[in-house]
């Protein structure tokens, strides 16, 4: 059954996902409403079709930015438009079928029941999963457990979250990086810095094969690079948090 929601929204950025995207968001639709797409430059031919579907559903909206600017660059646009209609969370997914849309409605109850707090999905991973992808997500959680002290991060890199948009845009606004492939880890270590308390709530992930329609945007050695260099920038700063941070963990 559908919910509707004027204070939380999905939110799923999307750049040339394939065919798989049109599943995607058939399948939030089928358990929320609004669902909203950003799509970020893509040049597969999903922007029309995803339009197409939204000319024949009200609950669903459809963005288009021309040029590609990463995925922390589009959820940020979505939620600045998010909050200018007044919207306070945002669920963001992504788009090539990985995370479950059944899952929705538990991610958004329980922000509902903790508004102040980013709900972080924690992902229960199948056979399906890399080994390389699993056994490589350790250290950068790692690194992000280490730069908040341990204060409650049950998963870094996993986009199926529910985050308050108003923490999230400040967070964002402030500087320039967190806008590729280091916004989910970035995000969720500047939002424990800020103060906002973390929900871990486990969620199954699915890594969908090319036969069924699997993409992957992932480059190994550009993508480690970028986290490398994160982690880099994260651990300086924390440095200088430190005396806050252990104050914190020692209050409890």
């Amino acid at each position: 059954m559908t919910k509707r929601s004027a204070s939380h929204l999905v939110l799923i950025p999307s750049y040339n996902p394939g065919p798989a995207v049109y599943e995607t968001v058939r399948a939030a639709r089928r358990y929320w409403e609004p669902v909203w797409v950003v799509v970020d430059g893509s040049d597969d031919g999903t922007a029309e079709g995803l339009q197409a579907l939204a000319r024949e559903d009200a609950g669903l909206r459809v963005i288009v930015i021309p040029a590609n600017g990463g995925k922390g660059a589009a959820v940020l646009h979505g939620i600045t438009l998010a909050a200018a209609e007044g919207y306070t969370h945002a669920l963001t997914m992504d788009s090539d079928g990985q995370h479950p849309a059944a899952s929705i409605p538990e991610f958004m109850a329980a922000s509902a029941a903790r508004p102040g707090a980013a709900v972080l999905g924690v992902p229960v991973f199948d056979a399906s999963a890399p080994a390389l992808r699993v056994k490589g997500r350790r250290i950068s959680n790692w690194f992000a457990n280490l730069e908040t002290l341990w204060l409650g991060i049950g998963d870094s890199l996993f986009g199926f979250r529910v985050y308050p948009i108003a923490d999230l845009a400040a967070i964002m606004r402030r500087q320039r990086w967190m806008r590729r492939f280091d916004f989910d880890p970035e995000a969720t270590v500047r939002l424990v810095w800020r103060g906002v308390p973390v929900v871990n709530v486990p969620a199954p992930v699915r890594y969908l094969r090319p036969d069924e329609g699997g993409v992957s945007h992932f480059d190994y050695w550009r993508d480690n690079k970028l986290l490398t260099w994160m982690h880099t920038r994260l651990v300086l700063e924390f440095l200088l948090r430190l005396p806050a941070l252990a104050a914190r963990r020692l209050r409890g």
